[in-house]
């Protein structure tokens, strides 16, 4: 049975934009880190690490810093807060936004669900204020936004996406929501929604583009 399909809903690193991922694997590879250490540390206590309440907006950087180095110290290794901090703000998708501008313009409403700090600037957490710039540019094409940092309550916590949902005024089994995490796909599953596991941009698109029957 098919469905019927009015919002369209996006994670933005990973997503929007290239992975945080990528650049702690770059990091890891150049300090002479395991592979995936810095993911390790932020799985480790998930909902009250360092990396959980930071996106909560419970700790400050300068708290960060501290704490997440001293969960990094207690899994054997050396690795600044500060140091991953400069590691979050990833390179806007532009096909991904040019997806946008399609699915604007074909009525959908466009949400935006992301974890993040408080540091930088905006969603993107970037401490250079060209590419501020240019994500600020980008966020205006969604019609709500929530970011764990404002919200106070964070991804996979249910209660986010039901905000999104309140807010645009869509029931979630209208909404297709996108995320490059699996643990941020399954709650929006279970309430309802489609869940696109997002493993690169190519791949979002193509799935995107099944279930809407359109070309982005």
């Amino acid at each position: 049975m098919s469905r019927t399909y009015t919002a369209i809903l996006f994670d933005f690193g990973g997503v929007i934009t290239s992975s945080p991922f990528d650049a702690f694997n770059r990091y890891e590879a150049q300090r002479g880190l395991p592979h995936n250490f810095i993911r390790t540390v932020n799985a480790t206590n998930p909902d009250s690490n360092a990396w959980a309440r930071f996106e909560r907006s419970e700790i400050t950087a300068e708290q960060f810093d501290q704490i997440f180095t001293a969960e990094a110290d207690a899994l054997g290794q050396e690795v600044r807060g500060a140091d991953v901090i400069a590691l979050l703000a990833g390179d806007i998708r532009p096909r991904m936004v040019a997806a946008l501008d399609t699915l604007k313009a074909q009525g959908y409403k466009l949400g935006c669900i992301t974890n993040n700090a408080p540091t930088g600037h905006g969603p993107g957490m970037t401490a250079n204020a060209e590419k501020a710039n240019a994500i600020a540019e980008v966020m205006q094409r969604f019609d709500h936004i929530i970011e764990s940092s404002k919200a106070g309550i964070r991804k996979p916590d249910p209660r986010i996406y039901t905000r999104m949902t309140e807010a645009l005024g869509v029931a979630p089994a209208e909404c297709i929501y996108l995320d490059d995490l699996g643990i941020n796909c399954k709650p929006a599953a279970t309430l309802g929604m489609t869940a696109i596991k997002v493993n690169g941009e190519e791949q979002a698109l193509e799935d995107l583009n099944k279930l809407l029957g359109t070309r982005l």
